[in-house]
């Protein structure tokens, strides 16, 4: 295997892959290079690639963090602060290996903006650090359009056994495309809110998420994010916001719309500092929601959040 290009001490290269066996080879070897360089390494891959590379790298397999990318990353915005964040932090010394591959055949026309601003994310929230991201893409299932994004995503490509600089890499732009303006369903219950509503506001979402079939710890979730994000209106976002729920789709979706701006792009996907005072808000509504799509505008903004039923 071409060894990967590092830039700033960080590397991002995509693996473009045809077959299972040349999956399993590249993977493998990437693998069996961190571990021979003694560098910590971690898969988080769908569960049938796991077995994959678990078989193919045998005994060395025990050396390795396993994780199920379709469970750790059902939602893309928690992949950088638990999965990738996660296993770096816990390696602060030394240089990290990772392979992680959110964006597969099953994902949804729903969530691939979300998975496509992944990993354009990433190249900003490891910049400078030792820390080298492999991303497979499964050239023969997945659409050319994702193919074509994940070129603008990842500095260099790795195809047919070689690694290319990316003539098309501006991440940024992969940011900015998808922020998509986000349409609320024409039978949304809605409730407007100001400080003075935020218990009542709370307490409509609980009765239209359970009346739409959300039950026990899914419900508390949904009462978790909506507490979040509704107190973030009234703080951060001009005092006053709009909350819509409906369902779609097997899913129940709550949207919160409020005058604020986001100006971080990795706002929710950073983890706080230790001893940090707020900034957790958002980051909770990605780890506890299935999908999380943010719209940010001149004129405000607009969260949502999926929970399977």
């Amino acid at each position: 295997m071409t060894s990967v290009a590092v830039d700033e001490m960080f590397a991002h290269p995509a693996l473009f892959y045809r077959t299972e066996q040349e999956y399993a080879e590249r993977t493998v070897s990437f693998v069996r290079e961190g571990l021979s360089a003694g560098e910590p390494v971690a898969v988080a891959v769908p569960g049938p690639n796991l077995g994959l590379i678990r078989g193919g790298l045998g005994a060395d397999a025990r050396d390795v963090l396993f994780l199920d990318m379709t469970e750790a990353g059902r939602n893309p915005g928690r992949i950088i602060p638990r999965v990738l964040k996660g296993f770096a932090d816990a390696h602060p010394q030394e240089r990290v290996r990772i392979i992680g591959e959110p964006i597969w055949a099953g994902r949804s026309a729903v969530e691939y903006p979300a998975c496509a601003q992944h990993e354009a994310l990433i190249n900003a929230a490891f910049l400078g650090r030792p820390v080298t991201i492999l991303c497979p893409y499964d050239e023969v299932r997945l659409d050319a359009n994702v193919l074509a994004d994940a070129r603008i995503t990842h500095p260099t490509v790795i195809a047919g056994g070689r690694e290319d600089v990316s003539g098309a890499y501006d991440w940024r732009a992969v940011v900015d495309r998808y922020n998509e303006a986000l349409v609320p369903a024409a039978d949304a219950a809605s409730f407007s809110y100001g400080a003075q509503e935020l218990p009542d506001v709370r307490h409509f979402a609980v009765e239209e998420a359970a009346r739409l079939g959300l039950a026990g710890q899914r419900l508390q979730d949904a009462e978790l994010a909506v507490a979040e994000l509704t107190t973030n209106s009234v703080v951060h976002g001009g005092g006053t916001g709009i909350l819509r729920i409906w369902a779609e789709a097997g899913q129940v979706v709550c949207e919160v719309r409020d005058r604020g701006r986001l100006i971080d792009p990795l706002a929710g996907r950073r983890p706080p500092k230790r001893g940090q005072i707020g900034g957790r808000g958002l980051m909770l509504v990605h780890y506890v929601a299935d999908l999380v799509r943010v719209h940010t505008s001149d004129e405000g903004m607009a969260v949502r959040f999926y929970l399977d039923l």
